[in-house]
């Protein structure tokens, strides 16, 4: 089984506040357990070549999720230091809440891990994603009606990178929050 990603790269790809980010159903499916869905194409090696995708959706052919999990990487623009939600930051927990909402994922529990690169120090950067990670849960239950029992948050730093980088390297794609489908 193929694990799923969504992502959305502000920082590296596109201007903070143009951020192309993949479209509802593509949110929802990818966000729905491999056994729920049919072969969309999507996988964690690269672009699928069975049709042309948007740049988001190339994006989201990376994940740190466990192989066979559905999983969704948003690269969240915070300030530098913060875990206040910027406006941008706000739109896209705008699609997200509404796919956590839908019908085809109401009734699974999701995991949102907080992640970071590898500036600045360990702990500080621990600390930051856990922190980024409770808001984020925060923002979706407050905002979004989404019970608080089916997400948890969780920092784990610079423990998973994406990017492989050495120490002291500013990766905006390791910079993320991600959402990881724990079932139901």
């Amino acid at each position: 089984m193929v694990a799923l990603a969504c992502a959305f790269y502000a920082a590296a790809a596109v201007p903070t506040g143009a951020q192309e980010a993949p479209g509802l159903p593509n949110l929802i499916e990818l966000l729905r357990p491999p056994a729920d869905r049919g072969n969309q194409g999507f996988s964690t090696t690269g672009p699928s070549t069975s049709r042309a995708r948007p740049a988001a959706d190339e994006a989201a052919a990376r994940t740190t999720a466990p192989e066979g999990t559905a999983a969704a990487a948003l690269a969240l623009p915070f300030q530098s230091g913060s875990a206040a939600l910027t406006p941008e930051a706000e739109k896209i927990l705008e699609a997200l809440g509404r796919a956590l909402n839908s019908s085809e994922l109401a009734r699974y529990r999701f995991r949102i891990e907080g992640h970071t690169d590898t500036t600045g120090e360990a702990p500080t950067n621990l600390a930051l994603s856990e922190r980024r990670a409770a808001t984020v849960r925060e923002h979706l239950v407050a905002r979004h009606g989404i019970a608080a029992a089916r997400l948890e948050a969780l920092g784990l730093g610079e423990t998973q990178l994406l990017v492989q980088t050495p120490d002291a390297t500013a990766e905006p794609r390791n910079r993320r929050v991600q959402i990881v489908n724990l079932g139901s």
